[in-house]
């Protein structure tokens, strides 16, 4: 008996390994054939066998027997594909890349929702930014890149630094989101931009109105979502380099990006190396503070600088869960203007002039590390999202050591030292008991710490907490018609320490006796904040038109430099003091949006109006400290109100055109400066393209030429100490091709762009070289040639 079930079992077992030797598991990933990202829920059939594509564009057949097969590969948005596959030992990981149909489909329920559709069905007013649009309209930096969008400006310092402005606000009113954590550094100040290396972002998702429900403080007027990029395809290993050179500032860039993966792990890298000289304006003479400076060969001294980026992550991906940790480092050394920082060229010893590619005093640097986890876990009708954050941002201002008042000559060049560690963490889950509702519950919680070092004062050393806790319901009414609602509460603390001068001032008594004190610029002090919000929208489809309404409410609490300030602001050449009193800020905002799409053109609008209760801004005195005005954070009421206009057309296949109109008003309806507007308001503004796409040239392929003419009107409407700003047209070109270079499977692709084509001499209101006259940049031709390999 026992030799008979012994038999019985070797018969069974060489069945199995006989089995196991002649099938196979055919697997692949599914991409759009234009842009290259995954698709999901693409059915890939051959009779009996059948699989279906995940959220990452991937799919697996297991037991194919050995053989030949045709399997039929349809998504409703794709053009239907049959495709020969001959399975066996040497079959590797299939790559299918689709085509977007064309046809009218009539009559047929949609039984998937893509991205596209699931933004359009959300109330808030959104534009998704794709890595092609980056790629093709790739400034000096991330912001720089975004401003094309319609509503979307920045205030930009020098050539390599800027910060999003968002319908006029900017600063912390504009959250900035990378990798799902609040990016933390010092973006209170005018002369702070933004530490992200914008190479290898391939989605950005932009938020015009208020979103504090989901993101929290600071989000009050938009959110800047760079959001992770798609997991790589399995069993691949690519890369690209960057090449870039500019003659304006004579910038030379490279950026090498690799990413690779076998089964459930993958990886990707970056390293990105920047070094520029002072970039040139088209003039010879700045003037500022009743000085008249001559500029070297139109060049704006110290105003060079070099980056150093490193990135890495490592990820996994396997049945429910999805988890990928990101590692970040972004160094920065710019110099400032030399003329604006306490006008040093008047009695400095430096020679500015003696190199445009040097960085002297006044100069800062800046390194920002970063350690991000994203996981998510999906489990039948639940899905759950962790995102664990750690920052460290430190940032040195250094200016030549001179005495000022009474402070004696400084021992370093080190004027402020600001070292800021940030721990962020994201929860959230999604459950849909039904189809009609889909719950979101989130809670978001951080905590800060800043210290400062440096023998000049400007904020102190503080401690910052806030915890908030959502929840949020999308429901559908019918296919077309969607409604969204939620409500979230936010606590905060604040303390802040106590600060004395490193030397003693004089001061005169009632008795008229003399005392030397250690001026105390800060006080030990602890502030408590909470918050209501919420949002209520509804989108509506009809036919080939998107109707959108959202209403919100939002709050931002107060910075430490708006409440515990009191030192000089040489970048700004004035005195600034804060106010402890100050209450948070709260603001209600109307979005609408209405969207038309036919075969061949595309027309768009989106009104809002915006009520502060108590905005916060820095508002001159007539008041002097240490010989500089003083300048007083104040709150006030504020109404604004504006909107976009977008329109496309495609004249044929070869030819489209665009243009788009953004405007911002702005008015205080109390306080000391009543009736005018807000700081960095910026002017109507309009952006005419036209894009023409040329049949190959030779070696070259899918060549475009593009044409941007920016026409910008005056703003006079200021808020002293502002001056008025002409109105500008600005024209820049550029063209793009690839190239097919031996060896290799993906083309290299080349753009060449020249900014400011007639060399105008214009001022952007919203620049922050714009306080002291200094006008933007003068012609300017880049080269970029990104390799992929």
């Amino acid at each position: 008996m026992m030799y008979r079930l012994l038999g019985m079992w070797l018969c069974f077992s060489l069945c199995l390994v006989a089995h196991a030797q002649s099938t196979f598991d055919v697997e692949g990933v599914v991409l759009d054939g234009n842009t290259l990202k995954p698709i999901k829920d693409v059915n890939i059939l051959s009779k009996p066998f059948f699989a279906i594509s995940n959220d990452n564009g991937e799919f697996k057949i297991s037991d194919v027997p050995k053989g030949k097969y045709t399997f039929t590969v349809s998504h409703i948005a794709y053009g239907l594909q049959h495709l020969e596959i001959e399975v066996d030992s040497n079959h590797k990981p299939w790559v299918i890349r689709l085509q977007e149909a064309v046809t009218n489909l009539e009559g047929i329920e949609l039984s998937a929702t893509t991205d596209g559709r699931k933004a359009q069905e959300l109330a808030t007013i959104s534009v998704a930014v794709s890595k092609a649009f980056l790629e093709g309209n790739r400034e000096n930096s991330l912001m720089q890149t975004l401003k094309k969008i319609p509503g979307v400006s920045t205030i930009s310092i020098g050539s390599g630094q800027s910060k999003p402005v968002i319908r006029g606000l900017g600063f912390n009113r504009v959250s900035v989101v990378q990798n799902g954590v609040k990016h933390e550094a010092q973006q209170w100040g005018n002369d702070h931009g933004l530490e992200i290396d914008q190479y290898g972002i391939e989605n950005v998702q932009i938020i015009k109105g208020p979103a504090s429900l989901l993101y929290g403080s600071d989000a009050i007027s938009g959110v800047v979502d760079i959001e992770p990029p798609s997991a790589p395809i399995p069993h691949t290993f690519e890369g690209e380099v960057n090449l870039l050179g500019e003659t304006n500032n004579a910038l030379l860039g490279v950026s090498t990006g690799v990413q690779g993966r076998k089964e459930t792990w993958f990886y990707r890298g970056r390293l990105t190396l920047r070094d520029y000289g002072d970039y040139k304006v088209p003039t010879d003479k700045i003037r500022y503070e009743s000085y008249i400076f001559d500029l070297h060969d139109n060049h704006l001294r110290n105003t060079a600088g070099q980056e150093a980026n490193v990135s890495f992550s490592l990820g996994y991906l396997g049945d429910g869960i999805k988890s990928e940790t990101f590692f970040s480092n972004v160094f920065a050394k710019n110099g400032f203007f030399a003329n604006a920082h306490g006008l040093e060229v008047r009695t400095s010893a430096i020679d500015y002039d003696g190199s445009s590619r040097d960085v002297d005093l006044p100069f800062h640097q800046v390194n920002h590390f970063k350690v991000v986890n994203n996981t998510t876990f999906f489990k039948d009708k639940h899905i759950v999202q962790l995102d664990f954050g750690f920052q460290n941002n430190q940032r040195e201002e250094h200016s030549e050591p001179v005495p000022h008042g009474y402070m004696p000559k400084p021992a370093d060049s080190r004027e402020r030292i600001f070292s800021k560690n940030t721990l962020s963490l994201n929860a959230k889950t999604t459950y849909k008991p039904n189809e009609a509702h889909s719950f979101v519950f989130g809670l978001n919680g951080e905590m800060q710490n800043n210290n400062i070092g440096g023998w000049g004062f400007l904020i102190p050393e503080y401690e910052r907490y806030n915890v908030g806790a959502y929840v949020f319901d999308h429901y559908k009414l019918n296919a077309n018609f969607h409604l969204q609602g939620g409500i979230r509460y936010d606590w905060g603390h604040m303390s802040t320490q106590g600060y004395r001068d490193w030397f003693p001032s004089t001061v005169n008594n009632a008795d008229g006796t003399t005392s030397y004190v250690y001026m105390q610029r800060s006080q030990e002090r602890s502030l408590d904040f909470n918050s209501v919000n919420g949002s209520v929208g509804l989108s509506y489809h009809s036919n080939k038109t998107i109707y959108k309404l959202n209403l919100g409410k939002s709050f931002r609490m107060p910075l430490p430099n708006e409440l515990a300030s009191d030192g000089v602001n040489y970048h700004m050449y004035r005195y600034e003091r804060g106010n402890i009193d100050l209450d948070p800020e709260r603001s209600y905002q109307i979005d609408a949006d209405i969207e038309h799409k036919g075969s061949r053109y595309r027309i768009g609008v989106s009104p809002f109006l915006n009520f502060f209760g108590n905005f916060i801004y820095l508002n001159p005195t007539s008041g002097y400290n240490e010989s500089l005005q003083v300048y007083e954070y104040v709150q006030s009421k504020v109404v604004r109100y504006g909107g976009e206009l977008s329109a496309g057309v495609d004249l044929n296949a070869s030819l489209s055109a665009d243009a788009s109109l953004e405007y911002v008003y702005s008015r205080q309806t109390s306080g000391p400066k009543k009736n005018f507007t807000l700081p960095f308001s910026p002017p109507l503004s309009a952006l005419f393209s036209i894009n023409y796409r040329f049949n190959d040239l030779g070696f070259l392929t899918e060549p475009s030429l593009n044409a941007d003419l920016r026409v910008t009107a005056e703003q006079n409407k200021i808020v002293p100490p502002e001056e008025r700003t002409d109105g500008y047209q600005v024209l820049n070109l550029s063209a793009t091709a690839k190239l097919n270079l031996p060896g290799f499977e993906r083309p290299t692709r080349l753009r060449v762009k020249l900014n400011n084509v007639f060399h105008t001499e214009y001022y952007d209101h919203t620049s922050f070289y714009r306080l002291i006259d200094v006008p933007e940049a003068g012609r300017n031709i880049s080269l970029s040639i990104t390799i992929p390999f």
